[in-house]
């Protein structure tokens, strides 16, 4: 999708009303919530409006140190899919994906969900053993999934190159039908609107300089560049920067950050049908609906916070897609640009509750941070209400790391996107 920050899309949207500034004021902070929670993205704001709607808890700060979707929600590439190898990630991607299918009624908001399909190629007979592997243990966690020839695929995407003396010969290609895209600026403006309707205050401009505890070791609240802030709950959902504001209440997390590139095209009628990703070139395609391909690579091969990214990794990526659909090799690229994720040892995220009393934690999802988007708010307002994990989140603890019961998704999310 574009590159503009979901504030000016949104003020260009309402520019037309005449109480813009009443429309949606900054928050100025209390002395004391009941909770806080660092990182005004979509997870941050999502768990908020959950907070709010489901647990009857209002009394909520949403904090960020810039605009609210200023960061990965407004970076990433729109796609969601729930087609991962293990019981766990499959549970937890799954129910996001049924929270994506009615989250625009549920916010009375259009995220512009599009249930297009997500079409992963085969090029090696690895490739074609891994995915009938990930389609048959999809099928027994109830996740949507089969396998297409190549000549099935090239129907379902007709600008897909199935010839044989291709460079990256498709073989095959796995498809999750319920799979598709959605409007990645307003699903953050969909949950602040909800969450700020309910009396949430979203606290914008405003970074987070330490977490504070108490004698006891327990939470009192976090420091921020407007004054101390007490709450007896704090939540930390701020890609990118979560090992940072972790380590001021003395833990440290186990994350890696690496920049994430993407690309947009010129503007073109509408062509692609669906989503297509290739694990072997790791590049990956779809069309936004103002025309745009949108095209995205895998992450830097170095730990960086910088939000640019390395040239080469990009001119890998389009000598790919143009080699898999030649018709879009003249197209000329728009705009380009980079996010920050976090990655854990196993490349699965941790959601839950820490050692620290009154403090919880949502990071660590690499590449696969918008796809959950609904269903990791869901289940860590959850675990924030109740001090206790939903049955969905309990495995992403912090604890697998030291008991090795890990989620290893390095391999089996068939492409880390």
């Amino acid at each position: 999708m574009t590159h503009f920050s979901a504030w000016s899309l949104l003020k260009n949207a309402l520019s037309g009303h005449k109480n813009w500034s009443e429309q949606w004021p900054d928050s100025e902070p209390k002395a004391e919530y009941d909770v806080i929670i660092v990182g005004a993205g979509g997870h941050g704001l999502g768990a908020a409006h959950y907070l709010a709607k489901e647990h009857g808890i209002t009394n909520v700060a949403v904090i960020d140190k810039g605009w609210l979707g200023g960061g990965n929600t407004g970076r990433n590439t729109t796609i969601i899919r729930s087609n991962y190898l293990y019981d766990e990630s499959a549970r937890l991607y799954d129910h996001a994906l049924d929270l994506w299918e009615d989250l625009s009624q549920e916010l009375n908001y259009n995220v512009m969900y599009s249930r297009r399909g997500v079409m992963m190629l085969a090029h090696t007979v690895h490739d074609v053993q891994s995915f009938q592997r990930h389609i048959h243990a999809n099928r027994l966690n109830g996740v949507d999934n089969k396998w297409l020839t190549k000549e099935e695929a090239k129907e379902f995407c007709p600008p897909l190159n199935i010839s044989p003396e291709a460079r990256y010969p498709v073989m095959g290609a796995a498809l999750q039908m319920r799979a598709g895209t959605a409007r990645h600026d307003a699903v953050a403006w969909g949950f602040a609107r909800s969450a700020a309707k309910r009396g949430v205050d979203i606290i914008q401009n405003c970074p987070v300089l330490a977490i504070r505890r108490g004698p006891d070791g327990a939470v009192e609240g976090v420091e921020t560049a407007k004054g101390f802030i007490r709450a007896k709950k704090v939540a930390v959902s701020a890609a990118g920067h979560t090992s940072v504001v972790m380590e001021t209440a003395g833990l440290r997390m186990p994350l890696e950050s690496y920049p994430l590139q993407a690309l947009v095209s010129e503007p073109v009628k509408p062509i692609f049908p669906c989503v297509v990703m290739s694990n072997s070139v790791h590049a990956y395609i779809s069309q936004s609906d103002k025309g745009e391909l949108v095209i995205g690579s895998g992450t830097d091969q170095y730990t960086s916070y910088s939000q640019r990214g390395g040239l080469p990794l990009i001119e890998h990526t389009v000598a790919a897609i143009t080699e898999i659909f030649p018709i879009f090799n003249r197209m000329r690229m728009l705009r380009k640009w980079g996010g920050i994720v976090d990655v854990t040892p196993d490349r699965s995220a941790i959601l839950g509750k820490t050692p620290v009393k009154g403090l919880y934690v949502n990071c660590g999802w690499g590449t696969g941070g918008f796809k959950v988007t609904p269903g990791a708010a869901h289940t860590l307002a959850w675990t924030i209400a109740k001090d206790e994990p939903h049955p969905i989140n309990a495995p992403f603890t912090l604890d697998r790391f030291t008991t090795g019961r890990l989620i290893d998704e390095a391999a089996a999310a068939a492409v880390a996107h």
